[in-house]
């Protein structure tokens, strides 16, 4: 199958691109590298060294005998999108190519707009390249559960049925994005389910829970291809930070009470996930919504979890609490449906000691690349 991987430059694009080229796709990577400009810009880093594009697709060619095409464009510029369709004629696009971070989607107004046009421009570009050039390849779009919020019911995958004054109907599951990026998501998901309405574009938007992890099948294979490990309180995840935290003997620093909760997936699952949606596409027209998630944790649980390896491993931290940067609920109900991608064959990799210790440790002999202001917020939603 002929596959554009766009944000193929990125922590789940660069491991999904290698994960299909192994499966035997046609894999293309479409990235502006614009997330290692973002480094620049705020002053950090990947705690792992990453080489450059051209250099981790010659490796994997090197060490598998795969080619992956590699074209730096930016879907903003609907010229070169457009070219990339006709050349390419791709028949699943999968998309990840977006700024994915709530924090600088909130350090100003500039960023604000700027998370928009890049996210909301770029999805509609795909949409309508698809449309007159490629009608029947498959959108699987990156979403995210940080769409849906902290509902006090339970969150179904995309949509909601609803029986209201004696009528009934299915409808798009209500919405309530915690961050500028979060809308950003929101929008893109309107903009596709209209998309598939009107042209009868097929899509899949996966609502992506946080993910975790650093090494693949693929990844493993060369140290070279290692993955990127963000641990900024900017791009990091909060289980990212706990972990590089816990390398360098520092507080684990937990947000308010610590008992936000989200879905988690290790990025050996996201892989796969892209693999099943490009496997089995949406029908001409339809919408399809899947939860792209394994397990549930409060924040305060994974820094346990994190407290109890790095103490096996001879780091004695603490958990500390420090003001919320955000605007979000405590002691909140969460319990969301994941059965889709289970039932078309996700065998899920669960977050366990072992995996917690591999990533640590990849953590302890990189602190030196690690700056420890980083670690803690600067940005505040309010």
């Amino acid at each position: 199958m002929k596959i554009v991987v766009a944000g193929g430059d990125g922590f789940c694009g660069w491991p999904t691109a290698l994960y299909l080229s192994q499966k035997g796709h046609d894999v293309t990577i479409v990235d502006n590298l614009v997330r290692r400009e973002i480094d620049v810009e705020l002053g950090s880093n990947s705690v792992t060294p990453i080489l450059e594009l051209e250099e981790r697709v010659a490796v994997w060619k090197e060490v598998s005998g795969k080619d992956i095409a590699v074209k730096i464009a930016d879907l903003t510029d609907y010229d070169a999108v457009s070219a990339i369709f006709q050349e390419i004629r791709p028949e699943s696009f999968v998309h990840f190519a977006e700024h994915r971070s709530a924090p600088y989607s909130m350090i100003d107004r500039e960023h604000a707009i700027e998370n928009h046009r890049n996210n909301v421009e770029g999805t509609l570009n795909v949409l309508w390249a698809i449309k007159d050039f490629a009608p029947d390849c498959h959108l699987v779009k990156l979403g995210t559960m940080g769409e849906y919020g902290q509902p006090n019911i339970d969150i179904e995958e995309g949509w909601l049925e609803v029986e209201h004054k004696g009528r009934k109907d299915r409808l798009p599951y209500p919405k309530q994005p915690g961050s500028f990026y979060h809308l950003t998501k929101v929008h893109d998901s309107d903009n596709i389910m209209f998309a598939c309405k009107i042209w009868g574009i097929r899509a899949t938007d996966l609502n992506q829970g946080v993910v975790y992890g650093l090494e693949t099948d693929e990844t493993r294979r060369d140290p070279r291809l290692v993955n990127r490990f963000d641990y900024d309180a900017v791009f990091g995840t909060a289980l990212n930070r706990f972990i590089v935290q816990a390398a360098i003997g520092h507080d684990l620093t937990v947000y308010g009470n610590g008992s936000q909760t989200r879905g988690y997936l290790d990025i050996q699952d996201t892989v796969r996930c892209i693999e099943i949606a490009c496997e089995n596409p949406a029908d001409v027209g339809e919408f399809r919504v899947y939860n792209q998630f394994t397990e549930q944790f409060s924040v305060k649980e994974l820094a346990e979890k994190v407290q109890k390896v790095a103490r096996d491993l001879g780091n004695d931290v603490e958990l500390a609490t420090t003001e919320n940067p955000r605007v979000e609920k405590y002691d909140h109900y969460y319990n969301a449906v994941n059965t889709n991608l289970l039932d078309l064959g996700l065998q899920p990799h669960l977050l366990t000691d072992e995996h917690l210790t591999e990533v640590i440790k990849v953590a302890m002999n990189n602190t030196d690349r690690v700056d420890r202001e980083l670690v803690l917020p600067t940005v505040t939603w309010k």
